[in-house]
């Protein structure tokens, strides 16, 4: 079983998501836009992650100003969830951000 927090219209959700199912892997897909993260999720990945959590190279990240661009990370994701990188996963086996061959394996115990 796995969670894979993401947006529904990205490739690289769509991606990981796929990739899982078709080794097996029950994965349970949030979309944070229609469902955002409450505070306590968000610091708990902030912890995980740090800034990496937030998407510097996004269309949200890019319409920002530079004053909002300067809040903290957590504020940020409040009140733009489509700023976090995607995807996250979380399974029983890893807690992941991004998505590539080496991330796939550790979901699937395979490294």
């Amino acid at each position: 079983m796995a969670i894979l927090y993401g947006l529904p219209s990205c490739d690289t959700c769509r991606k990981a998501k796929k990739a899982l199912e078709s080794k097996g892997l029950n994965v349970t897909f949030r979309d944070v836009r229609a469902d955002p993260l409450d505070k306590a999720a968000l610091e708990r990945f902030i912890s995980e992650f740090g800034e990496k959590l937030v998407n510097t190279r996004s269309t949200t990240w890019r319409s920002l100003t530079e004053s909002q661009r300067n809040h903290a990370p957590i504020d940020l994701l409040l009140a733009h969830p489509t700023l976090m990188k995607r995807p996250i996963v979380h399974s029983d086996k890893a807690l992941t951000l991004g998505w590539s061959p080496q991330i796939e394996s550790r979901h699937l115990g395979e490294g």
